[in-house]
Protein backbone atom coordinates (compact mmCIF):
# COMPACT_ATOMS: atom_id res chain seq x y z
CA UNK A 1 0.00 0.00 0.00
CA UNK A 2 1.46 3.31 -0.99
CA UNK A 3 1.00 6.33 1.25
CA UNK A 4 1.19 9.73 -0.43
CA UNK A 5 2.17 12.80 1.55
CA UNK A 6 -0.40 15.58 1.57
CA UNK A 7 0.58 19.22 1.14
CA UNK A 8 1.06 19.43 4.91
CA UNK A 9 3.97 17.43 6.33
CA UNK A 10 1.72 16.51 9.27
CA UNK A 11 -0.86 14.64 7.19
CA UNK A 12 -1.05 11.63 4.88
CA UNK A 13 -3.45 10.81 2.06
CA UNK A 14 -4.96 7.33 2.07
CA UNK A 15 -6.59 5.60 -0.91
CA UNK A 16 -9.93 7.26 -1.57
CA UNK A 17 -8.30 10.64 -0.92
CA UNK A 18 -8.93 10.52 2.83
CA UNK A 19 -6.59 12.91 4.63
CA UNK A 20 -5.72 12.26 8.27
CA UNK A 21 -3.28 13.68 10.80
CA UNK A 22 -0.07 11.69 11.17
CA UNK A 23 -0.28 11.80 14.97
CA UNK A 24 -3.66 10.03 14.78
CA UNK A 25 -2.40 7.16 12.62
CA UNK A 26 -1.10 4.76 15.31
CA UNK A 27 -4.37 4.92 17.25
CA UNK A 28 -6.53 4.50 14.15
CA UNK A 29 -4.40 1.68 12.77
CA UNK A 30 -4.28 -0.14 16.12
CA UNK A 31 -8.07 0.17 16.44
CA UNK A 32 -8.58 -1.21 12.93
CA UNK A 33 -6.15 -4.08 13.53
CA UNK A 34 -7.76 -4.91 16.91
CA UNK A 35 -11.24 -5.00 15.40
CA UNK A 36 -10.00 -7.29 12.66
CA UNK A 37 -8.16 -9.57 15.05
CA UNK A 38 -11.20 -9.84 17.37
CA UNK A 39 -13.04 -11.96 14.75
CA UNK A 40 -13.58 -15.50 15.91
CA UNK A 41 -11.77 -18.11 13.76
CA UNK A 42 -14.11 -20.38 11.82
CA UNK A 43 -14.29 -23.98 12.96
CA UNK A 44 -13.86 -25.53 9.54
CA UNK A 45 -13.06 -28.94 10.96
CA UNK A 46 -16.56 -29.11 12.44
CA UNK A 47 -18.29 -27.64 9.39
CA UNK A 48 -16.25 -29.73 6.97
CA UNK A 49 -17.00 -27.86 3.75
CA UNK A 50 -14.94 -26.02 1.11
CA UNK A 51 -16.73 -22.68 1.52
CA UNK A 52 -15.71 -22.62 5.15
CA UNK A 53 -12.06 -23.23 4.24
CA UNK A 54 -12.27 -20.51 1.61
CA UNK A 55 -13.77 -18.08 4.14
CA UNK A 56 -11.07 -18.88 6.66
CA UNK A 57 -8.41 -18.30 4.00
CA UNK A 58 -9.90 -14.92 3.11
CA UNK A 59 -10.09 -14.03 6.79
CA UNK A 60 -6.39 -14.89 7.20
CA UNK A 61 -5.50 -12.65 4.26
CA UNK A 62 -7.54 -9.79 5.73
CA UNK A 63 -5.85 -10.16 9.11
CA UNK A 64 -2.43 -10.08 7.46
CA UNK A 65 -3.40 -7.03 5.41
CA UNK A 66 -4.56 -5.14 8.49
CA UNK A 67 -1.37 -6.02 10.36
CA UNK A 68 0.70 -4.80 7.40
CA UNK A 69 -1.40 -1.63 7.22
CA UNK A 70 -0.85 -1.03 10.93
CA UNK A 71 2.93 -1.33 10.56
CA UNK A 72 3.05 0.85 7.44
CA UNK A 73 0.95 3.59 8.98
CA UNK A 74 2.93 3.56 12.23
CA UNK A 75 6.26 3.82 10.39
CA UNK A 76 4.87 6.64 8.27
CA UNK A 77 3.67 8.47 11.36
CA UNK A 78 7.07 8.20 13.03
CA UNK A 79 8.92 9.60 9.99
CA UNK A 80 8.36 13.25 10.77
CA UNK A 81 9.36 16.20 8.62
CA UNK A 82 11.12 18.81 10.77
CA UNK A 83 12.54 22.29 10.15
CA UNK A 84 16.26 22.41 9.37
CA UNK A 85 16.23 26.20 9.88
CA UNK A 86 14.00 28.00 12.37
CA UNK A 87 13.83 31.16 10.24
CA UNK A 88 15.24 33.33 13.02
CA UNK A 89 18.61 32.06 14.22
CA UNK A 90 21.67 30.12 13.06
CA UNK A 91 21.01 27.36 15.58
CA UNK A 92 22.35 24.08 14.15
CA UNK A 93 24.41 25.86 11.47
CA UNK A 94 28.02 27.04 11.21
CA UNK A 95 30.01 29.20 8.80
CA UNK A 96 30.98 32.81 8.19
CA UNK A 97 28.02 34.16 10.10
CA UNK A 98 27.82 37.93 10.02
CA UNK A 99 30.65 38.48 7.57
CA UNK A 100 28.99 36.52 4.73
CA UNK A 101 25.73 35.00 5.91
CA UNK A 102 22.80 36.85 7.48
CA UNK A 103 19.09 36.27 8.09
CA UNK A 104 16.45 38.44 6.43
CA UNK A 105 12.70 37.83 6.38
CA UNK A 106 13.07 34.20 7.46
CA UNK A 107 15.76 33.36 4.91
CA UNK A 108 19.50 32.70 4.91
CA UNK A 109 21.01 35.45 2.74
CA UNK A 110 24.50 36.03 1.31
CA UNK A 111 25.97 38.43 -1.22
CA UNK A 112 25.37 41.96 -2.50
CA UNK A 113 24.41 43.69 -5.71
CA UNK A 114 27.03 46.36 -5.00
CA UNK A 115 30.03 44.21 -4.09
CA UNK A 116 31.43 41.09 -5.76
CA UNK A 117 31.67 37.87 -3.72
CA UNK A 118 35.37 36.99 -3.84
CA UNK A 119 35.14 33.18 -3.43
CA UNK A 120 32.74 30.33 -2.83
CA UNK A 121 31.27 30.31 0.65
CA UNK A 122 29.14 27.72 2.46
CA UNK A 123 26.82 27.79 5.46
CA UNK A 124 26.61 24.23 6.81
CA UNK A 125 24.68 22.13 9.29
CA UNK A 126 26.53 20.97 12.37
CA UNK A 127 24.84 17.56 12.06
CA UNK A 128 25.49 15.03 9.27
CA UNK A 129 22.65 13.37 7.36
CA UNK A 130 22.65 10.14 5.36
CA UNK A 131 19.24 9.16 3.93
CA UNK A 132 16.71 11.94 3.79
CA UNK A 133 14.22 14.00 1.83
CA UNK A 134 14.94 17.73 1.92
CA UNK A 135 12.71 20.52 0.65
CA UNK A 136 13.56 24.22 0.51
CA UNK A 137 12.99 27.41 -1.43
CA UNK A 138 15.74 29.48 -3.03
CA UNK A 139 16.07 32.73 -4.95
CA UNK A 140 19.01 34.10 -6.90
CA UNK A 141 19.59 37.68 -8.05
CA UNK A 142 22.40 39.32 -10.02
CA UNK A 143 23.67 39.90 -13.54
CA UNK A 144 27.43 40.34 -13.25
CA UNK A 145 29.79 37.36 -13.09
CA UNK A 146 29.00 33.71 -12.36
CA UNK A 147 25.64 34.16 -10.64
CA UNK A 148 25.24 30.79 -8.98
CA UNK A 149 24.61 28.91 -5.75
CA UNK A 150 23.86 25.40 -4.63
CA UNK A 151 22.60 23.02 -1.97
CA UNK A 152 25.28 20.63 -0.75
CA UNK A 153 24.50 17.23 0.78
CA UNK A 154 26.52 14.17 1.80
CA UNK A 155 29.30 16.71 1.99
CA UNK A 156 32.34 17.45 4.15
CA UNK A 157 34.38 20.60 4.69
CA UNK A 158 37.91 20.53 3.33
CA UNK A 159 40.28 21.20 6.27
CA UNK A 160 41.97 24.61 6.26
CA UNK A 161 40.11 25.62 3.08
CA UNK A 162 37.01 27.58 2.17
CA UNK A 163 35.71 24.77 -0.08
CA UNK A 164 33.63 21.69 0.63
CA UNK A 165 33.53 18.31 -1.09
CA UNK A 166 30.37 16.40 -1.98
CA UNK A 167 27.14 16.36 -3.92
CA UNK A 168 25.43 19.60 -4.87
CA UNK A 169 21.98 20.40 -6.22
CA UNK A 170 23.22 23.20 -8.44
CA UNK A 171 21.37 26.42 -9.19
CA UNK A 172 21.94 29.41 -11.41
CA UNK A 173 23.86 30.12 -14.62
CA UNK A 174 21.91 27.48 -16.57
CA UNK A 175 22.55 24.69 -14.06
CA UNK A 176 19.21 24.72 -12.24
CA UNK A 177 18.10 21.21 -11.30
CA UNK A 178 21.50 19.61 -11.98
CA UNK A 179 23.57 17.30 -9.75
CA UNK A 180 27.19 18.45 -9.44
CA UNK A 181 30.08 16.87 -7.55
CA UNK A 182 31.74 19.80 -5.79
CA UNK A 183 35.56 19.68 -5.37
CA UNK A 184 35.65 15.88 -5.66
CA UNK A 185 35.03 14.70 -9.23
CA UNK A 186 34.33 18.32 -10.22
CA UNK A 187 31.76 17.49 -12.86
CA UNK A 188 28.04 17.25 -13.51
CA UNK A 189 26.81 13.80 -12.52
CA UNK A 190 23.33 14.33 -13.98
CA UNK A 191 21.31 17.22 -15.36
CA UNK A 192 17.95 17.79 -17.01
CA UNK A 193 17.46 17.96 -20.75
CA UNK A 194 16.72 21.41 -22.19
CA UNK A 195 13.07 20.38 -22.59
CA UNK A 196 12.73 19.33 -18.94
CA UNK A 197 14.59 22.40 -17.72
CA UNK A 198 12.27 24.65 -19.71
CA UNK A 199 9.29 23.16 -17.84
CA UNK A 200 10.90 23.50 -14.42
CA UNK A 201 12.89 26.72 -14.58
CA UNK A 202 11.71 30.11 -13.38
CA UNK A 203 13.20 33.50 -14.33
CA UNK A 204 16.12 34.83 -12.30
CA UNK A 205 14.90 36.66 -9.21
CA UNK A 206 11.88 34.43 -8.53
CA UNK A 207 11.50 31.92 -5.71
CA UNK A 208 12.10 28.30 -6.69
CA UNK A 209 11.51 25.09 -4.78
CA UNK A 210 13.90 22.15 -4.49
CA UNK A 211 13.07 18.65 -3.35
CA UNK A 212 16.14 16.48 -2.84
CA UNK A 213 15.90 12.80 -1.94
CA UNK A 214 18.95 10.70 -1.10
CA UNK A 215 18.40 7.07 -0.20
CA UNK A 216 21.29 4.63 -0.40
CA UNK A 217 22.93 5.05 -3.80
CA UNK A 218 19.81 6.63 -5.29
CA UNK A 219 19.62 10.43 -5.62
CA UNK A 220 16.64 12.33 -7.02
CA UNK A 221 16.04 16.05 -7.49
CA UNK A 222 12.84 17.92 -8.31
CA UNK A 223 12.80 21.59 -9.32
CA UNK A 224 9.43 23.32 -8.90
CA UNK A 225 7.68 19.97 -8.93
CA UNK A 226 9.44 18.67 -12.06
CA UNK A 227 11.92 15.82 -11.65
CA UNK A 228 15.27 16.84 -13.10
CA UNK A 229 17.62 14.16 -11.73
CA UNK A 230 17.26 10.41 -11.18
CA UNK A 231 20.79 9.24 -10.46
CA UNK A 232 22.30 6.07 -9.04
CA UNK A 233 25.86 6.20 -7.72
CA UNK A 234 28.02 3.30 -8.93
CA UNK A 235 31.50 4.38 -7.89
CA UNK A 236 32.93 2.82 -4.74
CA UNK A 237 34.07 5.01 -1.88
CA UNK A 238 31.63 7.89 -2.39
CA UNK A 239 30.33 9.23 0.92
CA UNK A 240 26.77 8.27 1.78
CA UNK A 241 26.56 10.65 4.73
CA UNK A 242 27.64 14.21 5.44
CA UNK A 243 26.64 17.76 6.18
CA UNK A 244 24.05 19.79 4.31
CA UNK A 245 25.16 23.26 3.21
CA UNK A 246 23.98 26.22 1.15
CA UNK A 247 26.33 28.10 -1.15
CA UNK A 248 26.98 31.47 -2.67
CA UNK A 249 29.33 31.20 -5.62
CA UNK A 250 32.37 33.44 -5.88
CA UNK A 251 33.16 35.78 -8.72
CA UNK A 252 29.75 37.42 -9.01
CA UNK A 253 27.81 40.44 -7.88
CA UNK A 254 24.79 38.52 -6.65
CA UNK A 255 22.46 37.71 -3.78
CA UNK A 256 21.26 34.22 -2.91
CA UNK A 257 18.48 33.38 -0.45
CA UNK A 258 17.36 30.08 1.09
CA UNK A 259 14.28 29.52 3.25
CA UNK A 260 11.69 26.97 4.42
CA UNK A 261 14.27 24.20 4.79
CA UNK A 262 12.48 21.02 5.93
CA UNK A 263 13.95 17.54 6.27
CA UNK A 264 12.66 14.02 6.80
CA UNK A 265 15.27 11.46 7.74
CA UNK A 266 14.61 8.12 6.05
CA UNK A 267 15.11 4.87 7.93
Amino acid sequence: MNLVLANSPNHVVLPGKWVIRKRSIPLLAAHAARKRMDLKPLNCARKGNESCVYSAFIDLIMRTAFTTLFLALTISALAETVPLFDGKTFAGWEGDIGSVWRIEDGAFVAGSLEKKQDKNNFLATTKPYANFELTLKWKLEGTEGFVNGGVQFRTRRIPNHHEVSGFQADLGKGYDGALYDESRRKKMMAQPTPEVLAKAQKPLGEWNEYRIRAEGSHIQIWLNGVQTVDYTETEAGIDTSGIIAVQIHGGATSIVRYKDLMIEELK
